[in-house]
């Protein structure tokens, strides 16, 4: 198995998230940024050991900056495809003011803070062409959990070749209450934010879940 550095990679995703400007977007200096995911850092190298390279569809672990400090409007136009320039961007079909009420599932318990991470990540490509609610009954069974947005928006803004061609991700740990499941497909050579129904099952889509989280 190759040797995974840890550490090496939460640094290439912070500087990362700093070159696209998520320090200004959110209102405070890059130090300032900086300083507030640098304890993320501990929970990361304390997890090193166990960890595998990242592999194709699954990532060992993300720094995730929750909509509270950058919002959704902001930083799905940040996310591109692999090779492409073209920005990602959030579906008409999200009525104006409607994407704030789609939160995390109580279930989740997201850590508290404005910025997290979130270890083995898997995008469930073994989900494609199942129903979204049959996916989200075998992940519990796992003892895993879907992603919400926000970490479904990490993915693509630190692995943009994960969101590929026949590959897309439900991302079934937001929820409005209602039927529809967000979701993070290509449109437009673009990454695109949007919804499908819980019960309509897309050969393309499948449904990303993780292991874990820690604040």
């Amino acid at each position: 198995m190759t040797e995974f550095d840890a550490g090496a990679e939460f640094d290439r995703q912070t500087a990362t998230l700093v070159d696209l400007g998520y320090p200004a977007r959110a209102g405070m200096a890059e130090d300032a940024f900086r300083a507030l995911l640098a304890p993320l850092r501990e929970a990361v190298l304390a997890r090193a050991a166990a960890m595998a390279p990242p592999a194709e569809g699954r990532i060992p672990f993300l720094v995730v900056v929750t909509r509270e400090l950058v919002p959704l409007e902001e930083s799905v136009p940040l996310t591109t495809l692999a090779g492409r320039t073209r920005p990602g961007f959030i579906d008409h079909s999200y009525a104006p003011g409607e994407l704030e009420r789609f939160v995390s599932t109580d279930d989740l318990g997201l850590p508290e803070g404005r910025a997290y991470v979130v270890f083995d990540v898997d995008r469930g490509e073994e989900f494609c062409g199942a129903v979204p609610l049959d996916a989200l009954t075998a992940i519990a069974g796992r003892d895993r959990t879907p992603l919400t947005i926000e970490e479904g928006v990490a993915i693509v803004t630190q692995y943009p070749e994960a969101l590929a061609k026949n590959t897309c991700f439900s991302l079934g740990g937001t929820r409005m209450g209602d039927r529809r499941v967000p979701a993070l497909w290509i449109s437009k050579v673009a990454p695109k934010l949007g919804w499908c129904w819980e019960r309509n099952p897309h050969t393309w889509l499948g449904m990303a879940s993780a292991g874990c989280r820690v604040g």
